[in-house]
């Protein structure tokens, strides 16, 4: 058998992942009152047998205003968070792979309906709206009902919320925590200077506009034991000039390390309905990169990454330690076992699904216990 760096083991923190293969946070929309549903028990499960290395459960709010939509998942009460009992208790029992959870806040984007239903934020009077909140009276849209700028009282609410949600992830098990900080969401709106125009301790200098995102990730960090990681989601560019770039990315990344952050996923974008994206296969790779050469930490890329020898080279190349995939995951679950094949590498597989193995991949399946 081949050693494809993608399928090299890597430690995250005190976790050992068996591969470089990440499922990333994908929302689903499916929640009601915060509480996952049967939906996130076949959504989830089904990259329980997938063979990736991590599976991240999807953007979680820690307070019922902080959702996307009205449809979004929470950990922010007994209720939500015996609903995601449930699910997790019901996939664990198919298949043994480590499980993190991305804890987030919308902020300015939230309170919007479903992506199916055209995804348009809705006013505080709608039956499924409310107030939305940022770090100052800006709207993502001119259109959009403008958001309420936090008090530090305020802040300090959405502070120790996440830290109230990471002790329930810890009573659930999960292994492994991730801070949204990217796409536009608040603790992004924080870190931009497009959307925090803070005259306090909290705005202006850039060491300002981190103090929040820190004060989260320390709040976090306190209460999740030492030995599972804390990782962040970053949007390295907000791609508008005068925003958030990767100069900025790099000196926040090196702070989070400081700070016992254990890994770090590149993103980009979603903050600024001016940013130009030069999409492409693998366009978020350079900036991954570039965060990558001035921390020890993992990092993570991920953004069109679709084809095996494309995730292989970044990899290889010393890119990025890990590739995150959402939409590639969701059109083939089995991308993992699919990449393995085409690598030349083994990889895990439940003893029920080894009939499966193609006779030219004689070697591809490890059975499990």
């Amino acid at each position: 058998m081949n050693h494809p760096a993608l399928f090299k083991p890597i430690q995250v923190g005190n976790l050992a992942l068996a591969n470089r293969i990440v499922v990333a946070p994908m929302c689903q929309y499916s929640a009601v009152e915060g509480c996952m549903t049967d939906w996130h028990f076949v959504h989830l499960g089904q990259f329980m047998l997938s063979g990736a290395a991590l599976l991240t459960i999807e953007a979680t709010a820690v307070l019922p205003e902080g959702r996307i939509s009205y449809a979004d998942t929470g950990l922010w009460n007994d209720e939500t968070e015996a609903a995601m009992r449930r699910v997790l208790e019901g996939i664990r029992n198919c298949f043994d792979m480590p499980i993190g959870i991305q804890l987030a806040h919308a902020g300015r984007k939230a309170s919007t309906d479903v992506p199916w239903k055209g995804g348009d934020q809705l006013p505080p009077g709608d039956a499924h709206g409310w107030q939305t909140v940022a770090p100052s009276a800006i709207p993502f849209e001119s259109s959009d009902h403008p958001p309420t700028a936090l008090t530090i009282e305020d802040m300090t609410r959405i502070r120790d919320a996440f830290a109230a949600a990471a002790t329930r992830a810890d009573r659930l098990g999960i292994q492994l925590i991730q801070l949204h900080a990217a796409h536009g969401y608040l603790l992004h709106q924080f870190l931009s200077p497009l959307s925090n125009q803070r005259e306090d301790e909290y705005g202006g200098t850039l060491e300002n506009r981190m103090r929040f995102p820190l004060e989260v990730f320390d709040a976090v960090r306190a209460v999740f034991p030492a030995e599972k990681p804390v990782s962040v989601r970053l949007s390295a560019t907000d791609w508008v000039a005068g925003g958030w770039d990767v100069e900025q990315s790099i000196i926040f990344a090196r702070e989070l390390e400081k700070r016992g952050c254990s890994a770090i996923h590149i993103s980009s974008g979603g903050l600024h309905p001016a940013q130009e994206i030069p999409v492409g296969p693998s366009y978020q790779v350079p900036l991954a990169r570039a965060v990558k050469a001035a921390v020890k930490m993992p990092v993570v890329a991920v953004g069109l990454i679709t084809s095996y020898e494309q995730a292989e080279a970044i990899i290889g190349t010393g890119d990025a330690d890990m590739i995150a995939l959402a939409r590639t995951m969701l059109y083939d679950p089995r991308w993992p076992w699919h990449a393995a094949a085409a690598l030349g590498a083994q990889i895990k597989a439940p003893k029920q699904y080894l009939r499966c193995q193609p006779r030219q991949h004689g070697n591809l399946f490890a059975a499990t216990p």
